[in-house]
């Protein structure tokens, strides 16, 4: 059974920083995925954040290009989202989605989110 898990968020002032966790469990050879993240704001659709290839290729949002960054561990099967320089903008609950591909708003395997509250 394919399980991902998102840890770190909470509560941060603008400006701050916070690094979120997806630990990945159940996926058969791990790193031939592709690993995302995306983020839904109250009242808002749920939007592309990041993502990382199988070997190290990242994209960004370009509300997020420049302040956050996207990084894997195969070994731990965990990949993290460092955000720093955090504006009130960015608060939302953020999932993690792997594919075998591209990641898109239909990757077949999501977390259940983490929360993350900027405040002004």
């Amino acid at each position: 059974q394919v399980q991902l898990l998102e840890s770190g968020g909470g509560l941060v002032q603008a400006g701050g920083s916070l690094r979120l966790s997806c630990a990945a469990s159940g996926l058969a050879f791990s790193s031939s995925y592709s690993m995302g993240w995306f983020r839904q704001a109250p009242g808002k659709e749920r939007e592309f954040v990041t993502q990382i290839g199988r070997i190290g290729g990242s994209t960004y949002s370009d509300s997020v290009k420049g302040r956050f960054t996207i990084a894997r561990d195969n070994a731990k099967n965990t990949v993290y989202l460092h955000m720093n320089s955090l504006k009130p903008e960015d608060t939302a609950v953020y999932y993690c989605a792997a594919a075998l591909g591209t990641i898109t708003a239909r990757a077949p395997f999501w977390g259940k989110g983490t929360l993350v509250t900027v405040s002004s």
